[in-house]
């Protein structure tokens, strides 16, 4: 009974904080830093990290669902981070096997997502590269949700020094000197050429698990962002939590420096 009780109290709440959102700002594009697997899987009692990972997975696509009902067109999940790789090798090869489990469900028959990998695929074992992209592969032209970027490999200043090395390569083949092209290089150059190139920047930036601090997520992309920090742990983060988040965005006062 008093399961119950508090599962009603927490419905109402749920539904009322949906209703307060009505009318409200929405983000267009939310970036999400799905933190705390781990320190989940120890306070569960798990011994194996690789719990932690899964149950951080299951959890992707209700966060997709509740972002289509309330109206978000983008969102971009950083699952791996270039540091990630120098963790322990046995780590490492569960979660690439878990991720690679996310992008086949997600581009699976019948999903309604759009995929696009954004990351340094190069750095991943070929295998894992190979289902990352035929899973993106799958997806082109997808309507009815959200456009989802699978961060996997990403590092914020990776991402720029490869935005950086792609336009000096176009434009060395196009004859352009360096002396040519510093003469007009500006900010549209390097974001032509970004992983997330023809997309709008995050209006809101969600990480779970209490810490707050970007670690290298979306750097150049995030500069007018606003970030909503979340005590839980990605595993345990629920639709309130979501939704607290966007009521916090709605409640701000965007001024981009001005």
């Amino acid at each position: 009974m008093v399961v119950n009780l508090k599962d009603l109290i927490y419905s109402v709440y749920e539904r009322r904080l949906a209703a307060s959102l009505e009318g409200r700002p929405r983000p267009r594009h939310v970036g999400v830093m799905l933190d705390g697997n781990r320190r989940w899987a120890r306070a569960m009692g798990f011994d194996n990290p690789a719990a932690g990972y899964r149950a951080g997975a299951a959890k992707i696509e209700e966060l997709l669902s509740w972002c289509d009902a309330a109206g978000v067109g983008l969102v971009t999940l950083w699952l791996l981070s270039t540091d990630n790789l120098n963790r322990p090798a046995s780590e490492v090869e569960a979660l690439l096997r878990i991720i690679e489990g996310v992008a086949e469900d997600l581009s699976a028959e019948g999903r309604p997502w759009q995929l696009r990998m954004v990351g340094a695929l190069d750095v991943l074992p070929a295998h894992t590269a190979e289902v990352l992209k035929a899973a993106e592969e799958r997806t082109v032209g997808r309507t009815g949700g959200a456009h989802v970027n699978i961060a996997v490999g990403y590092g914020g200043r990776r991402e720029i020094a490869d935005a950086v090395r792609s336009l000096l390569q176009e434009r060395a083949r196009a004859g352009t000197t360096i002396e040519e092209l510093a003469e007009v290089l500006d900010v549209d150059h390097i974001a032509e050429h970004l992983y997330t190139r023809g997309q709008p920047d995050p209006d809101l930036v969600i990480r779970t698990s209490g810490e707050q601090r970007l670690s290298g997520f979306l750097l150049w992309q995030s500069v007018h962002s606003e970030f909503y920090f979340c005590d839980a742990y990605w595993p345990g983060f629920r639709r309130t939590d979501f939704l607290r988040a966007l009521r916090s965005y709605a409640s701000r006062q965007r001024r981009y420096g001005g």
